[in-house]
């Protein structure tokens, strides 16, 4: 009898114990192409649906980012030191990593595209985090599974809720050992979010109390050739100009993915447009005017640009931290349409310059 309870209360403990090394999964509020469980992320694949899987056994110690929204996210949770190498130096907004490129702290291995293979094995990182945007198989990343170099891909830049880009904190995290340290960094930011898109909502200066204002109208971009792209209507762009309170001209409703119009089409919008915004490389009137000869005909009464904090040769931190702080971006979009609706001027801007 003896024996027989010694074994029960064996195979208790086993049981016990093997319950215990399930990885819980968490609760990812808006990312769709995320899991993070408390020792892997697994990333899906929005192209075929199938998933890749980084465990974590231990913190991991030597990161290269194939993207600045990778070293946006390792930034914003204080772990910029575990990155050893990065792709296209130069784009790189975050002044501490540009302080450590400048003191070879860090290596710049190229791109996906024309990448330093010799650079990145000597390197030795523990991962290469790497995207991908189409649905063909990448050489590179074929490549550096071939030379035994760990490789993971993330997909943040199609999550279309600007919480959702956010919400990859909590990969980052785990990678680094700062789980906990990034599940309440990116609460900090979600309720930010949430109170300024209450506000952008419900505009206390600008309406009678109790009526709903009118969205801001918005001429969204410029033509690029001939093709001016509209961000579609249930986008990551859109969904940050509707949580401010405004709502972009053209764009197609139910669609994720952008739309082309004419500049002729464009014309006839921006008789109804409140406010012009992402107006390209054009950061002045001048520049405006001379970058298409139709422009002049335009009446929109003003145009910001999201160009404010660019690097030295060109990198724009609106799509680098900008991925990881949605509620700067929103804040920005809600002073320019509260100024816009008030007939004013934004200012203390973040993201966002005034062109005029």
């Amino acid at each position: 009898m003896r024996c027989i309870k010694l074994l029960i209360l064996t195979i208790f403990v086993l049981s016990c114990g093997g319950r215990r090394t399930v990885p819980q999964q968490r609760q990812m509020e808006y990312a769709s192409l995320l899991k993070v469980t408390d020792n892997a992320v697994i990333s899906i694949c929005p192209y075929d649906g199938s998933q890749d899987t980084l465990r974590i056994d231990k913190p991991l110690g030597r990161i290269v980012c194939m993207s600045t929204s990778h070293v946006a996210a390792l930034d914003e949770i204080g772990c910029d030191s575990v990155i050893c190498g990065v792709s296209g130096a130069g784009y790189i907004s975050s002044p501490a990593l540009r302080e450590r490129l400048e003191r070879g702290e860090v290596s710049d291995v190229g791109y996906d595209q024309a990448p330093d293979y010799e650079a990145l094995l000597a390197l030795q990182p523990d991962v290469v985090l790497a995207y991908r945007v189409s649905a063909a198989a990448s050489p590179f990343i074929d490549k550096l599974k071939s030379l035994g170099i760990q490789v993971f891909t993330l997909y943040e830049f199609l999550e279309n809720h600007p919480l959702a880009r956010a919400e990859y904190l909590k990969a980052f995290g785990l990678m680094t050992g700062r789980l906990s340290q990034a599940e309440s960094r990116f609460q900090e930011i979600a309720d930010s979010y949430n109170s300024l898109m209450e506000d952008g909502l419900n505009p206390k200066s600008s309406s009678p109390e109790g009526s709903v204002p009118r969205p801001v109208k918005v001429l969204m971009n410029i033509p690029y050739g001939d093709l001016w792209y509209v961000p579609g209507d249930d986008s990551y762009m859109s969904r940050l100009v509707k949580d401010a309170g405004g709502q972009i001209l053209g764009a197609l409703a139910g669609k994720t993915e952008s739309g082309v119009m004419s500049v002729e089409l464009a014309y006839i919008l921006s008789s109804q447009a409140d406010v012009w915004l992402n107006t390209g490389w054009c950061n002045t009137r001048e520049s405006l005017l001379q970058a298409h000869p139709f422009f002049n005909k335009f009446k929109v009464p003003s145009a910001y640009n999201n160009t404010l904090r660019t690097s030295p040769k060109g990198g724009n931190d609106f799509w680098e931290s900008g991925s990881v702080r949605p509620d700067l971006i929103l804040k920005d979009l809600r002073t320019i349409f509260e100024a816009v609706r008030n007939g004013g001027a934004a200012d203390s801007l973040h993201y966002y310059l005034k062109v005029y």
